[in-house]
């Protein structure tokens, strides 16, 4: 089985692939704090939670966009699974190409993304991830990369407004009913969730102006890609498990060239 990790600002997904399957995921939040023995206390726990042994793993793929964290998980899949992750980063081969003035700056993430959606949708293909930032990651007919698009997280942008201000309460994150806001909660609602949804429309719309592109897909991911979805016209498909999809292709690729 192979175990796929996804270092995240704000959580960290595990899957577990059988053969080609997705037979587990899970989510657990990053922390700068926490060593590798209480990453591997609770993923081996998760595991065995879906009857999945540890000694079961015979191969393992990191992505990460917190560098500080790399060596403790590195160190966990040691400890836990006697092996090495596969670290998404320069040497690997990814199979994508990246036209960016400097390519070894594009955040794994961002590679894997592009990745998992280019060989699951093919192409032209955009990738809106939904996290702690909002990525727009714009893949041509061929599997290039061409370019990126970062904007604030809707998280982000929620939390920002209440830390920032003296009386704005952290909500939930839902559409209002009406877009005119009769109370602080459905305010605060109306202008998150539509003004992320606005921002989407005009990108993707700035993006097919751009790259005149027939055929475009566009493929939402992330924890807030469904809720997004239901607000605009451009969103294809909401694809939450395409990062770790794209981990799974980058490891096989990586396999057969050792081959």
């Amino acid at each position: 089985m192979l175990l796929a990790i996804d270092v995240g600002n704000t959580n960290i997904k595990y899957g577990v692939f059988e053969k080609d399957r997705l037979a587990a995921s899970f989510r657990v939040a990053s922390h700068l704090k926490k060593t590798a023995d209480e990453y591997g206390a609770v993923l081996t726990n998760l595991l065995s939670t879906s009857g999945i042994r540890a000694a079961e793993i015979d191969g393992v793929i990191l992505s990460s966009v917190i560098p500080s964290l790399n060596y403790t998980i590195c160190h966990m899949c040691e400890y836990f699974f006697r092996m090495k992750p596969v670290v998404v980063g320069p040497g690997v081969k990814t199979g994508l190409n990246v036209k960016a003035d400097n390519p070894r700056e594009v955040g794994a993430d961002i590679i894997v993304n592009s990745v998992g959606a280019f060989r699951k949708y093919g192409g032209p293909v955009v990738v809106i991830d939904f996290g702690t930032a909002t990525t727009f990651d714009v893949v041509s007919p061929k599997g290039e990369l061409i370019g990126v698009v970062i904007a604030p997280g809707i998280k982000t942008s929620l939390e920002s407004l209440v830390h920032g201000t003296a009386q704005l309460p952290m909500i939930e994150l839902i559409a209002p009913k009406s877009v005119l806001g009769r109370n602080t909660e459905t305010a605060m609602q109306a202008g998150i969730v539509f003004g992320m949804a606005g921002l989407v429309e005009r990108v993707i719309g700035k993006i097919r102006e751009e790259t005149g592109y027939s055929g475009l897909k566009v493929v939402a991911t992330g924890g807030m890609g469904k809720l997004v979805k239901e607000e605009v016209s451009c969103i294809d498909a909401v694809d939450r498990t395409l990062t770790l999809e794209g981990l799974k292709f980058i490891y096989d690729l990586n396999k057969k060239s050792e081959a």
